[in-house]
């Protein structure tokens, strides 16, 4: 079955924009981990506390949830017309909302990590010793801060790529789960499930089983370095 499913059209855009995804996400959230975790940690940030909630949201806001008030925030209803109307812009159902769902349902995963790591007494030291023997402030985050906290970096990345792999609440709501244009492999399983074609959801959970057990397997990798 599992041969079969590596032939099967549908299967196989699933896969394509489902690594799309992680990619995307991957990306995105290098980009704003470090920044966004340095201003949850810092006392004299504005709406820091704002920030800590809603990074922290989508672990104990149930997803399917999450989903529906970004749907009405980012629908025709909210902000959804006038981004269509100024840009152009058509972002429900459409493959950008799945990376925008799977990006959010990460984004606690990678930041928390990187949090901790910042907050270590060690970065602290090493840092204040930097800036005493002259190194300005950029400096020292990029020759210091960045590789004392690498390893958590990677390991937040990757857990929230494995994240966007599992992302299915979210995403239906704002992708919509339209065949051949934003059904990923977990909604491929949730499809098959509804459908009652059990055969081809355990083949997908094993071929979902598969990557993520690459993903783990790189994860423990970092953590036994770190150790």
């Amino acid at each position: 079955m599992l041969g079969e499913l590596l032939h099967d059209e549908e299967v196989l855009f699933s896969v394509w924009l489902t690594l799309k995804v992680a990619a995307v996400c991957l990306a995105l959230h290098l980009i704003t981990a470090v920044p966004l975790a340095l201003w949850a940690r810092s006392p004299k940030a504005p709406f820091r506390r704002t920030l800590n909630f809603v990074v922290t949201l989508p672990l104990v806001f149930p997803p399917i949830a999450l989903g529906y008030l970004l749907l009405m925030a980012l629908g025709q209803t909210g902000l959804g017309e006038p981004l269509q109307r100024l840009f152009g812009v058509r972002l429900i159902f459409s493959q950008a909302a799945v990376v925008l769902a799977a990006y959010i349902a990460g984004l606690p995963l990678v930041i928390k990590p990187v949090q901790a790591a910042l907050g270590s007494e060690t970065v602290r030291k090493l840092t204040e010793a930097a800036r005493v023997t002259g190194a300005d402030p950029i400096a020292a985050f990029f020759l210091v801060v960045i590789p004392l906290i690498r390893t958590s970096l990677v390991v937040g990345l990757l857990l929230g790529v494995t994240r966007s792999f599992g992302e299915v609440g979210i995403s239906l709501m704002l992708g919509g789960n339209i065949a051949q244009r934003t059904n990923t492999l977990s909604l491929e399983v949730f499809n098959a499930v509804s459908r009652g074609d059990f055969e081809r959801a355990t083949a997908l959970c094993v071929l979902l089983a598969c990557i993520s057990l690459c993903l783990y397997l790189a994860i423990d990798q970092l953590q036994r370095r770190k150790a």
